[in-house]
């Protein structure tokens, strides 16, 4: 973990409660699901309220870690803007792979919201090994 200042710990608090929140509504929700909360979903409508509901705190989570990036130091910022966007195009590239050998290679379907844990499976990975802003 990257040595933090005063204002940048106070930036990862408020990023850590931020996640905390946005998490536990997804879990919630997903928990629901799995035990047969919405099974019975029968119109498109409701149906794509469901999945948008699922998807507010995956976009929450993300606009939470842009601003720990906005309110962190530079070298922070640097650091965690450098491990997004290598964890990003690692994600785009291995469901990219993947994608195409559905396409060609009769590889089995996944669905596409997989490339949300994919990205923070990602991300720590590269983590460890990006130490420095250059």
């Amino acid at each position: 973990m990257l040595a933090l200042g005063k204002s940048a710990s106070s930036a990862h608090k408020r990023y850590v409660l931020r996640t905390m929140a946005f998490m536990s509504g997804y879990v919630a929700v997903n928990v629901a699901a799995i035990f047969g909360a919405f099974d019975d979903i029968a119109s498109p409508a409701a149906a794509w309220a469901l999945a948008l509901t699922v998807s507010a705190p995956v976009v929450g989570q993300i606009w939470a870690t842009l601003a720990l990036m906005r309110e962190s130091d530079e070298f922070v910022r640097a650091v965690v803007a450098k491990q997004f966007i290598l964890a990003s195009g690692l994600a785009m590239a291995v469901a990219s792979v993947w994608g195409f050998g559905e396409s060609y290679a009769d590889a089995p379907h996944i669905p596409a919201w997989i490339i949300y844990p994919l990205f923070w499976a990602c991300f720590g990975l590269i983590a460890p090994f990006v130490k420095s802003s250059n």
